[in-house]
């Protein structure tokens, strides 16, 4: 028996027995059996894209609170508006955004994710300090020089192309150009370890031969030896920079995190921490865009009318531009409608659908009592869905996020996080995902091969055959 497994059964047990010091005043529900619980009807139902249905039978049966055991560890799920705000506002000596044991060791416990108080402030500094809209204006053009090298290699003079896997390979060279300066030689290292970590992130945590988390944990060694290596390279151009006087700290993040001060001048960020905060930003740029990307490929073949309003906004910036021209930040800023499609479009089909945190000390909510170490769970779509809150909630309406209809309320939509932790690559998201549907839409015209083509969440969404579209120019 692993170490891990040997820990997981000790902590379970643990945990168990201070539940049961308050189980006249723990939430309805069962935690199952010892360890796997409800974890296989959770996964299952990610995979099937019927955890909506999952939770909507526990609420049915208990109501917006109830318990269950999930990835070893006894959990409270709580749906709804109040439910949200809470988890999102609360005081972080209560709530701590410790994630299940597969992802805590997926990407480390130094990410911003995990991070609390002042260093979660001092490193979503360092990102906010890269990422601010005024450096971000001046990636617009890189940005569109990507997407072009990637349709040129990827989409014209095709015939039918596999949109999912071409979207992360688009975002995964975004991300490596852009963010990591990684050059195109290099990245064919750093893709498949990136991918298997990513599939391990709801594994179960038995680091044994044969499972998804042993290889996964065996994927995210070679890769912080990739990336041991890329921090010394940056670390030693950023040092010859500082000889010649020709400094450019936003020449990219990681040089960027090394470059980072606080207001005493110190130094802020470890290695450590820069490794396990790269290996994050790897996955909420990578798999979260390409899959509004490829769901918003999917829309457009299957709705003329969004298709054609999306065309015409975009058709009137191609107008203003001369052949060849890049787009550029203003250029942007007038796809509001695309950009009305892609909020609506995260709405129903998020690409994270699970938020979770841990309990730091026992509190009560609701009447109930929440012990100290068990995990509390969100599943956001159950809001997204609530027709008190999005009226027709199943209908597929840009218009509820036109200027002139009233905003969603606080918490009931928060695909990039709420609060002090809303994603500080919102806007770099938002980049990629309007420039990519300008170029997709002046230029093809598709058609999908399985327009019933169904998608298994694992965790994030992934097409059985990746959505394939046949594609043809548009002259």
């Amino acid at each position: 028996m692993s170490l891990i497994l040997l820990l997981t059964i000790l902590i379970y047990v643990y945990f168990f027995s201070r539940g049961k010091r308050y189980s006249g005043r723990l939430p309805p529900g069962s935690l199952g059996l010892p360890l796997i619980g409800q974890s296989f009807e959770l996964l299952e139902a990610l995979k099937t894209d019927k955890v909506d249905e999952w939770c909507r039978k526990k609420i049915a049966k208990h109501g917006l609170i109830w318990k269950a055991s999930l990835f070893g560890y006894p959990t409270v799920v709580l749906h709804g508006v109040k439910a949200n705000k809470f988890v999102f506002t609360c005081d972080e000596n209560i709530l701590t955004n410790t994630q299940p044991p597969s992802i805590n060791r997926m990407l480390g416990i130094n990410n911003i994710l995990e991070l609390t108080g002042d260093d979660h402030k001092r490193v979503r500094g360092a990102f906010v300090s890269f990422l601010k809209i005024d450096f971000l204006k001046q990636y617009v053009a890189k940005v569109d020089e990507e997407i072009q090298a990637h349709l040129m290699m990827h989409w014209h003079g095709k015939d039918e192309v596999q949109v999912q896997s071409l979207m992360k390979t688009l975002t995964f060279n975004m991300i490596c150009s852009l963010l990591f300066g990684i050059e195109r030689a290099k990245r064919e290292e750093f893709l498949p370890l990136f991918q298997d970590i990513i599939k391990s992130f709801l594994a179960f945590p038995v680091n044994l031969p044969f499972f998804q988390f042993s290889r996964g944990l065996k994927s995210r060694k070679k890769l912080v030896t990739l990336l041991v290596d890329l921090i010394q390279e940056k670390r030693d151009a950023l040092n010859k920079q500082k000889e010649l006087q020709v400094l450019n700290p936003h020449a990219d993040l990681i040089t960027s995190l090394l470059s980072f001060r606080d207001e005493d001048n110190s130094i802020t960020m470890s290695d450590d921490e820069i490794i396990d905060n790269i290996i994050i930003a790897m996955v909420a740029g990578h798999d979260t865009t390409s899959v509004l990307l490829t769901f918003l490929v999917r829309i457009l073949a299957n709705n003329d009318s969004i298709y054609s309003n999306i065309l015409q906004e975009q058709e009137e910036i191609s107008k203003c531009k001369a052949s060849g021209e890049a787009l550029t930040w203003e250029d942007l800023t007038k796809m509001n409608y695309t950009w009305r499609v892609a909020s609506e479009m995260l709405r129903l089909n998020p690409p994270v659908s699970l938020t979770f945190r841990r309990v730091a000390k026992d509190f009560e909510y609701e009447g109930y009592i929440i012990p100290k170490g068990w995990q509390v769970m969100l599943f956001p779509p159950v809001t997204y869905m609530d027709d008190s809150i999005f009226q027709n909630p199943t209908l597929f309406d840009p218009a509820r996020f036109e200027k002139d209809s009233p905003p969603p309320p606080p918490f009931s939509l928060f695909p990039f996080g709420a609060g002090r932790r809303m994603c500080p690559g919102m806007e770099f998201a938002k980049i990629e995902t309007l420039a990519m549907i300008h170029y997709l839409v002046t230029l093809f015209k598709w058609d999908l091969v399985n327009k019933d083509e169904s998608f298994k969440r694992i965790p994030m969404p992934e097409f059985d055959h990746g959505l394939p579209i046949r594609i043809r120019p548009i002259k």
